[in-house]
């Protein structure tokens, strides 16, 4: 056993006496690097052989060991202070679990009194225990109020109320029965009478043609012309309170639209836009959601996917997913997470055109129906007219027979054909299938609103198509305006197509003064450096 003793004692002395060689090796290495008297020494043995030059070395030298020997302390200090704060953070961090284990087991105890308490009041009650559950849950239901809803199992809390609402609901038939023209002057009216909002019989003619042609208008122009007020006093008329979403600049992607689901609490975000999506698709009423200076975020951004959808054939594949994962407790119109969008809503954006919003892109204007809203309307003596109730069935049916009574003439046909030739010639601007059956279905619609074709055809390509010029090089379609004017006057007639002769013009005129202000910019840089000439032609003079 001594022999074993001796053993281990020599065999284990290696590996200790390796750990301490390292230690006590660090230990001289920390002595040696702040050894002063070693350093004074070096200098003292050297200093009578050094010259100027050497001395400024050695000075040059000890900066930079006492730099190091500093560096070397700072990193000492923060290794120590970080070990110092994260050995207080764990610290903390076990006392905050100790109260927590001391807090559980508080309420473990008071559970225990509860559950003490309970089982006393059943005893006096002359109850056995099994019957105890039941007792307490029927004086539970009597203490709650009848009205609250559970949602703890719920994360689409408005949509689950519209069904509550909605749950005995019938589609309500209004029996409508006036016609596109009467449907104008009735709406005219009552903005009038009840609002205080003048509008003329050819602003009103525009706004219900544009709802023929797409489910997303554009009232755009000057700021306080009412184009808002023209959505406000629409929802109005029809009994159904337009849905105001004012957009805002940080609107980036749809979840301002319709929300978002929330991971942490498991709850979904709702918009108003979203709920009273939701409640259209349980009627037939007319709905409206404004989006209020859509230009002010870019639309491209948060409305691109509700310009894919609309723009699908049939409304069956107008469906947009909101959660990706089912559950039980969903609305009931949510089918697999997706939500199917209504047919009987529409929307309608306003744009102030100034330097504080964004361009809307050809991608939003194709799609949609733009009104220009520019002056205000003039007062005038309505007759008294209330609002009403109007099915959105009965709307689009009027559509549709507009389209089937007044198709665009043969005569009128060949015309555009002409034009689209003319622009595709000398402007290399042609339009697609889709503006052809916008503008169909939106001169048919205004037609039977009592228009004239050749005033809708005018409107429609003086916003839908000439809108394309602004694109172009101003300079370089200049000299082609005029012969096109001439081209409308001859083919439409010089009393015709007011609205695009009168675009046509504005812009040669911004061209002319674009052009002006190039001239006047150039002679005014051609007089400055004349004027510095010349001053430099004095000072040579008085120099000589």
């Amino acid at each position: 056993m001594n022999t074993f003793a001796r053993f281990l004692f020599e065999f284990m002395s290696v590996f200790f006496g390796g750990v301490g060689m390292i230690f006590k090796g660090l230990f001289n290495g920390f002595i040696q690097i702040f050894n002063v008297k070693e350093y004074a020494y070096i200098i003292q043995v050297y200093k009578n052989d050094l010259n100027i030059g050497e001395w400024v070395l050695v000075i040059i030298a000890i900066v930079v060991l006492v730099i190091l020997l500093g560096l070397i302390i700072l990193l000492f200090y923060f290794l120590i202070k970080k070990y110092l704060k994260f050995r207080k953070t764990l610290v903390e961090q076990e006392s905050m679990l100790e109260e927590i284990g001391n807090l559980n087991k508080e309420v473990a105890q008071l559970v225990q009194e509860k559950e003490k308490i309970l089982a006393m009041k059943v005893s006096q009650l002359g109850l056995k225990p099994g019957e105890e559950a039941e007792v307490l849950d029927e004086e539970e239901v009597k203490e709650e109020d009848p009205t609250k809803i559970d949602d703890s199992n719920i994360r689409f809390s408005k949509l689950h109320a519209i069904d509550i609402a909605y749950k005995d609901y019938k589609v309500q038939v209004y029996n409508n029965n006036f016609t596109l023209e009467e449907l104008v002057e009735l709406f005219r009216n009552f903005a009038a009478s009840k609002l205080r909002l003048y509008y003329t019989t050819n602003m009103i003619r525009l706004f219900i043609s544009a709802l023929s042609a797409t489910k997303l208008v554009i009232l755009q122009g000057i700021s306080g012309t009412g184009k808002t007020s023209l959505a406000y006093a629409w929802g109005k008329f029809i009994r159904r309170d337009a849905i105001i979403a004012s957009v805002k600049p940080s609107w980036r992607d749809r979840t301002e639209l319709f929300g978002y689901l929330n991971e942490f609490t498991k709850k979904f975000n709702e918009t108003e836009v979203l709920k009273k999506m939701y409640e259209a698709g349980y009627t037939d009423d007319v709905y409206v959601t404004v989006l209020d200076e859509m230009n002010i975020a870019r639309v491209e951004y948060y409305f691109a996917e509700m310009l894919s959808i609309l723009e699908m054939p049939t409304r069956e594949e107008w469906i947009i997913e909101l959660v990706p994962s089912v559950w039980d407790s969903d609305p009931v119109r949510l089918k697999g997470g997706k939500l199917q969008i209504p047919g009987n809503m529409w929307y309608i954006g306003t744009i102030n055109n100034d330097d504080s919003t964004f361009a809307v892109t050809d991608k939003v204007y194709d799609r949609a129906m733009p009104i220009d809203i520019n002056d205000k309307g003039q007062v005038f003596e309505p007759i008294d007219t209330d609002s009403m109730n109007i099915n959105s069935s009965y709307l689009e049916g009027l559509f549709k027979q507009a389209k089937e009574r007044h198709p665009l003439t043969e005569e009128m046909s060949q015309k555009i054909n002409d034009m689209d030739d003319y622009v595709i010639k000398h402007f290399r601007i042609a339009f697609g299938n889709r503006i052809v059956k916008q503008m169909k279905d939106f001169v048919a619609t205004f037609v039977e609103c009592g228009g004239r074709e050749v005033d809708a055809v005018d409107y429609y390509i003086a916003r839908k198509i000439l809108r394309k010029f602004e694109q172009l090089n101003l300079a370089y379609i200049r000299d082609e305006i005029d012969g096109f004017i001439e081209f409308l006057d001859k083919n439409f007639g010089k009393e015709n197509f007011n609205e695009c002769k009168e675009y046509l013009l504005r812009l040669k005129k911004i061209d002319r003064k674009s052009t002006r202000l190039n001239s006047s910019h150039v002679s005014i840089s051609y007089a400055v450096f004349c004027l510095k000439k010349k001053n430099i032609i004095k000072k040579k003079k008085k120099k000589y």
